[in-house]
């Protein structure tokens, strides 16, 4: 459902449209839409996104699928209010934030979910193991790793987990930019997008 700023049906919201905090990592504008597309989303899909950062992710879902619900976990009072101000912003209205460390405050979420971003979070073994208990059958989780330790531990928890369909991805993303008189093409920095399925 459009907002009066972004009166599309399409995601890919402008990065600068967000409302951002220095140091708070947001996904940029190609990197959602892959991760998005990724998610494999419904209508009334449950979404939980862990490690929500600014929130842009939780905005473009809480508008593509206006009949579902998206908790944003965040472990920052002011990132988590952050991501309030952003939901205001594009009047996104099914977006819940919670405060706290996953994977810890996983047992108060509901409604349990039906797919999983996980953007961030040190133990990130222990999150997917934990998020994994409370997924159904075709459940999907979409993680991303931003070096190969994360990119390594990712992959080793799908494999111990028995996850079906895995898929990575990684974006090679450049925009064209203006420096001095020039026109030239910046890259966006690499990220692995990882995949997978819960089969049972």
């Amino acid at each position: 459902m459009p907002s009066k700023i972004w009166p599309y049906i399409t995601p890919g919201i402008p990065d600068e449209m967000f409302e951002h905090l220095p140091g708070i990592p947001m996904s940029q504008r190609e990197v959602r839409l892959l991760l998005i597309a990724q998610l494999r989303l419904q209508p009334d899909s449950v979404l939980w996104d862990i490690g929500a950062g600014t929130g842009t992710i939780p905005v473009e879902v809480g508008l593509l699928c206006p009949y579902g619900q998206i908790i944003a976990v965040e472990r920052d009072e002011e990132v988590a209010n952050l991501i309030r101000r952003n939901c205001d912003r594009f009047e996104v209205k099914n977006v819940e934030v919670i405060e706290g460390n996953a994977p810890d405050c996983l047992q108060q979420l509901k409604p349990t979910p039906h797919r999983v971003c996980i953007e961030g979070g040190r133990p990130i073994q222990d999150i997917l193991q934990a998020v994994w208990d409370y997924l159904p059958p075709m459940g999907r989780v979409v993680a991303t790793a931003a070096n190969l330790e994360s990119l390594y531990a990712i992959s080793q928890s799908f494999s111990q987990l028995q996850a079906r369909n895995i898929e990575v991805v990684q974006s090679g993303v450049n925009r064209l930019e203006m420096r001095g008189f020039s026109q030239t093409f910046a890259a966006i920095d690499p990220i692995f997008i990882l995949s997978g399925e819960k089969l049972e």
